[in-house]
């Protein structure tokens, strides 16, 4: 098949377009599959998008962001004026020594990721797409089969992008009954490896294999080797997968040997560390695109720069995140895995995306669309709720969101429909191309009394596992523990909003947010992050961020509805804080909480505080462990043993 890609030689751009090229394609650019030189993709995804009010939503970022690196490098250069470099260098050296004595390596860790999981599927379906160039979706892409990714086709991107980027591109429409169907058979067998298995999404997640490869006497590379060879002779798929002392190294392993491989990290300080130090940053999970560019600002694009840079990140904690890019350096995150807990649910919510409209009785069937996908989500997964948020994206790809709190549950869609209204009237009349709702503040309608404060009072694990849970409130786990894997402001600003979409497709796309953002809080909010790890030391304040909400990108104008009643206390659906106001000022504290400002502001509160207690003696030290033997010296027939022994 010819190529469309030029032979000419990479076009050089000045440094201010080639930052913004960078960000016009997008997050996914750096995925297994796709071409290794992307200078040339990056410039047809670039003219492609020229003259779209997408285009110049993302001009306007990247100069924002353009503006806030240089007055980071200003105030570089006004902390390091007159200090005394060597004796940063020495307190950093000393943090690192104790993060180092955190180190645990009893532990395996697996991540699994089905590879182009919906393409893979098309195919079981399909047979003839192989070896063709195909993409899932139409308007946005949900992915693209390995033959298209050749070209730089990739997830999230337009259709009429991608086309530009492949001609011979086919497109394939979205079938997520079937996608579910292979999941769940999926995720059955990842089960039978590890019970507590954590989900990161309908394609991937993350294992403890530590007992079942004690139990069978297997080592890991046998164990994952024999799960994967399981996966495909049952579903047809194929799956890759990393193997490591704990989460963030095993999702970087697992890229490795894409499509279809495997690849494990050896069980070593050294070997660890070297491994992290060529490492490009941006293939670190929570180092997004946004803090790519400012770690690159300062001199920093591989985990080692970060160690020659330490006493920089020092003395701009805040804005970097010290103690999580330390850890990062030395290759050190959680290792414990933990299943979902239905309790822990925070909301539920449905959005749907088409081309731009006005009309606002249009805009209204649309809205409806989405209530009635949303009361159907809630019926199903048994939920209701008392605050309703409202989502829409402008058409210069602006996004606001509304809020009401009621005094009563939530659950039929006639009710969803009349909140949405009420809380867009104001703001009419808009051309908007998303519309969206959210339900926050959750009851469970099947809740038996098994959940509740009684699941306190049980073991941690009914099979007795060796990962033993930490005894840390919940104050302790956002605090210490959330940031931990992500550097500043990166839930912020980095995954939001990158979709290339073309201003004029056709169709819409209906997307169920239910699974999505289960899935996403899984392995992101704190409330649901395994509260054992040998990453609970105490964070510094710049490992203290915004919860991981659905955010604003844009400043909200002032919102002042007309016919919402008072309600005397409200939750904000981001900070999840409990206001004595009423809708009007619920609003205006939503709005507060989803500026950047306001999350910087909060940023430095929170140095003041914790500088002023936090120290980084007397970490609590890991449990007691079993040691994970790579090598068994008593081999026991399979089955021979149980899980909790």
């Amino acid at each position: 098949m010819a190529s469309y890609l030029s032979t000419e030689q990479p076009i050089k751009f000045s440094q201010e377009t080639e930052s913004l090229v960078k960000r016009l394609a997008g997050p996914s650019s750096g995925k297994a599959g796709l071409a290794k030189d992307q200078t040339e993709i990056n410039r047809i995804i670039s003219d492609a998008s020229k003259g779209s009010k997408f285009y110049e939503n993302e001009k306007k970022k990247d100069k924002e962001l353009t503006i806030k690196i240089n007055r980071i490098l200003k105030q570089r250069d006004e902390a390091i004026n007159g200090v005394d470099i060597a004796k940063i260098e020495a307190a950093v050296d000393q943090m690192i020594n104790k993060i180092e004595s955190q180190r645990d390596l009893t532990q395996i860790i697996v991540h699994v990721d089905m590879d182009a999981f919906y393409a893979s599927v098309e195919l079981l379906d399909n047979p003839d797409l192989k070896g063709k160039p195909f993409a899932v979706g139409k308007g946005v892409l949900t992915t693209a089969s390995y033959d298209a990714r050749k070209y730089g086709v990739r997830s999230g991107m337009a259709g009429f992008i991608a086309k530009k980027l492949c001609p011979e591109l086919i497109f394939i429409p979205n079938h997520f009954a079937r996608y579910s169907e292979m999941s769940s058979k999926v995720m059955e067998i990842f089960h039978r490896y590890d019970p507590d298995m954590c989900p990161a999404g309908c394609d991937e997640g993350y294992l403890n294999i530590t007992l079942y490869c004690e139990e069978h006497s297997m080592t890991a590379e046998e164990c994952v080797k024999e799960m994967r060879e399981t996966v495909f002779r049952e579903t047809k798929l194929t799956v890759s997968a990393g193997i490591a002392p704990n989460k963030m190294l095993a999702k970087i392993c697992s890229d490795k040997n894409k499509p279809n491989g495997q690849f494990q990290l050896e069980f070593d300080s050294e070997s660890i560390k070297s491994f992290m130090h060529d490492l490009s940053i941006r293939k670190v999970p929570g180092i997004g695109r946004v803090n790519e560019r400012l770690l690159d600002a300062i001199g920093i694009k591989t985990c080692g720069d970060i160690y020659t840079q330490r006493a920089v990140l020092s003395l701009m904690d805040k804005q970097f995140g010290l103690v999580f890019l330390l850890r990062t350096y030395l290759g050190i995150a959680s290792n414990t895995v933990e299943a979902y807990r239905r309790e822990e649910r925070k909301s539920i919510g449905a959005e749907r995306t088409f081309p731009s409209l006005r009309n606002i009785q249009q805009i209204h069937e649309k809205l409806a669309e989405v209530a009635d996908e949303l009361e159907r989500d809630m019926e199903e997964n048994g939920w209701a709720g008392r605050t309703v948020t409202l989502k829409f994206k402008l058409n210069t790809y602006q996004v606001f969101t509304r809020a009401k709190s009621l005094n009563h549950w939530v659950t039929k869609k006639e009710e969803l429909f009349e909140i949405g209204k009420e809380l867009l009237a104001p703001e009419l009349p808009v051309t908007i191309r998303l519309i969206g709702l959210r339900v926050t503040k959750l009851k469970d309608l099947r809740d038996t009394g098994t959940n509740g404060i009684k699941r306190f009072f049980e073991p941690a694990s009914k099979n007795g596992s060796p990962r033993k849970r930490a005894k840390l409130s919940n104050e302790e786990l956002e605090d210490h523990d959330y940031m931990e894997e992500a550097m500043p402001g990166y839930h912020e600003h980095d995954e939001t909003d990158y979709k290339l979409e073309d201003d004029s497709f056709e169709g819409d796309e209906i997307i169920d947010l239910t699974n999505i953002q289960e899935n996403l809080d899984t392995s992101i909010s704190p409330s649901r992050r395994p509260p054992h790890s040998t990453s609970n030391a105490h964070a510094s304040a710049s490992d203290l961020g915004p919860p991981s909400r659905p955010r604003s990108n844009s400043e909200a104008k002032p919102f002042s509805p007309k016919s919402i009643k008072a309600v005397e206390t409200h939750e904000c659906p981001i900070c999840s804080k409990t206001l004595e106001t009423d809708n009007q000022g619920l609003n205006a504290h939503v709005d507060f909480c989803l500026s950047r400002g306001a999350i910087m502001e909060a940023q430095g509160s929170a140095t003041k505080i914790i500088k002023s207690t936090a120290t980084y003696k007397g970490w609590p030290k890991p449990e007691p462990r079993k040691k994970f033997n790579a090598k068994p010296e008593n081999p026991k027939k399979p089955g021979s043993s149980k899980r909790g022994k």
